[in-house]
């Protein structure tokens, strides 16, 4: 193995050895803390533009599955992290080694660093830029801002695409980096999705209610979607909202969007449905949550962080539109809260 750093921001210096792709890479460095999923975490497409750092040790020791079992096409973070990479493997559905995942398409990967140590710099100081150097590469980059970056233009898809057809009751599924795991959830309750662009006006179509899906990067840069979420709302469609698309769903009610010191990425965040003793544990990938102090009076707070007391979710006192921080549709994570899905198929 070539040696290989991560170098913050403030220049910070963590070295390892490199088992992916030898070039250098840059993003914004955020740490994951769940113990499986890297599979579903690295085809995310909410990663895109960072470098992902996973806090349990030991990482590849159950290789990586066919396609059927990614939440995309492709590997979505610039670079991943770990402390320990097992480079044997046993699963009954690996087909690869991550190592081998990493170099085919191209990511780079470091291990034997202190991951403990890097978790702690980011959660003391915020999750800030970083960049790979490998032994013997060209290692210049040019220079990134994360914030500025439209992520989600970049990981939505180009054209109208539809699952199901023939059903009774359509969705229109906006785009905005969405998981896999959200449209299986559609499919399996017997709705036709029309999934769209990030950017898509969907006035013209004939739809029962419309899904936001999850995505990278800052909400700020998709007032487009902010346009059409209006829209929909002017015409009193039910809308539901996941992660990006919750954020994106409280701008269109008026509030507005902060960004997290390091934000909440693991399997185990707990939550709390508001006004209930109800706690669900969530799987959850975000960087940015609402401000619960803009939220207007005839909006709510659905569920809420047990952790730091952030908002995980809003709803409408009297229309059909709420939206969650979270991610009910799991993959990788706990399934505590798929029966949002079904409160959603409820409003159509």
């Amino acid at each position: 193995m070539k040696k290989a750093a991560l170098i913050l921001d403030d220049n910070t210096r963590f070295n390892g050895y490199s088992f992916g792709a030898e070039h250098p890479a840059s993003g914004e460095v955020v740490f994951n803390t769940a113990m499986t999923g890297y599979t579903e975490s690295l085809t995310d497409p909410s990663y895109a533009g960072q470098i992902a750092v996973l806090t349990f040790p030991l990482i590849g020791n159950y290789g990586v599955p066919g396609k059927l079992f990614w939440e995309s096409e492709h590997i979505h973070p610039e670079a991943l992290i770990v402390g320990d990479y097992s480079e044997s493997f046993s699963h009954w559905n690996a087909v690869e080694s991550l190592g081998e995942w990493l170099k085919r398409e191209n990511i780079p990967g470091i291990t034997g660093i202190d991951t403990r140590a890097l978790t702690k710099r980011l959660r003391e100081s915020g999750v800030m830029l970083g960049k790979i150097e490998i032994e013997g590469a060209d290692n210049t980059l040019s220079p990134v801002d994360y914030g500025s970056e439209n992520y989600v233009e970049k990981v939505s898809c180009r054209e109208v695409i539809q699952y199901n057809e023939g059903k009774s009751k359509r969705v229109v599924l906006v785009d905005c980096g969405v998981k896999a795991n959200i449209i299986r959830c559609l499919i399996k309750r017997g709705l036709e999705v029309i999934r769209v662009p990030w950017d898509y006006d969907f006035k013209e179509l004939e739809y029962d209610g419309v899904l936001v899906s999850n995505g990278p990067g800052n909400p700020d840069r998709c007032q487009a979607t902010v346009e059409n979420i209006r829209r929909a709302m002017h015409d009193e469609k039910p809308v539901f909202g996941i992660c990006m698309g919750h954020q994106l769903l409280a701008k269109a009610g008026g509030a507005s969007i902060y960004k997290l010191k390091y934000g909440h990425r693991s399997h185990n965040q707990p939550v709390r449905m508001v006004g209930t003793d109800r706690c669900f544990i969530t799987s959850q990938n975000h960087g940015y949550a609402v401000d619960n102090k803009t939220l207007g009076t005839d909006w709510e707070t659905l569920f809420e962080n047990m952790n730091d007391g952030s908002n995980e979710g809003i709803r409408h006192r009297c229309k059909p539109w709420f939206s969650v921080q979270f991610h009910p549709e799991a993959a990788a994570g706990p399934t505590d809260t798929e029966f949002l899905f079904d409160e959603f198929v409820k409003l159509l």
